[in-house]
């Protein structure tokens, strides 16, 4: 492992430059919806930030518990929760910050992501910030993905894909009472797949 890996873990490039743009800073309570094993906290848990997280997985929430416990050993275990996204214990409005990483696009089917998205943006602070990677229709060639129902899709790896495209995001950030933080930003892999940054400033008057 390089040192750089090492001091920021795997975290995801778009999450990164949040942090580098200011948008996540120290002071900030992180909740981390859908963290796994934790490759978006350890430069977090590192620099002494409030970090929280929950994952549906256990031993998922079991690794990171381990990787705070050496990076940050005044932290709480009890931060980080077996819990899905859909159903998270974490208070109304209790982080300044949401992260959503490569999870909403696993969703069942439509009432399945509005109820993880939901989940999720009632734990945002009014001012917070959610970022959010997911699964996308923007920019895949046509016929790449094979419908299944819905918004459902087999990926060309057999994956079996939840999709969302540029007017459900507009229209769901606009519904949820939130601003775009950032246009959205869109990485195509050789018609592999699309993904897609969402990251929205949740208004004073944005839904819980």
């Amino acid at each position: 492992m390089t040192k750089l890996a090492e001091h920021f873990g795997n975290i995801d490039i778009y999450l990164f430059d949040q942090l580098q743009r200011g948008n996540i800073a120290p002071g900030m309570r992180v909740l981390d919806a859908g963290c796994g094993g934790g490759r978006n906290l350890v430069y977090l848990l590192r620099e002494g930030y409030e970090v929280f997280g929950a994952d549906a997985s256990a031993e998922a929430v079991e690794h990171l518990r381990a990787v705070a416990a050496k990076l940050a050993p005044g932290l709480n275990g009890a931060n980080f929760r077996v819990e899905p996204i859909e159903a998270m214990s974490f208070p109304d409005e209790f982080a300044d910050v949401v992260i959503v990483s490569a999870v909403l696009h696993f969703a069942r089917d439509e009432a399945h992501f509005q109820a993880m998205l939901g989940g999720a943006w009632r734990t945002l602070r009014p001012g917070g910030l959610l970022f959010c990677r997911l699964g996308s229709m923007i920019g895949l060639p046509e016929g790449a993905a094979e419908p299944i129902a819905g918004r459902r899709f087999r990926m060309p790896n057999g994956m079996e894909w939840y999709l969302v495209d540029e007017a459900m995001l507009l229209r769901l950030t606009e519904d949820l009472g939130g601003t775009l933080a950032d246009p959205l930003k869109t990485t195509v892999v050789q018609s592999f797949r699309s993904m897609t940054t969402w990251v929205v400033r949740k208004n004073a008057t944005g839904q819980v």
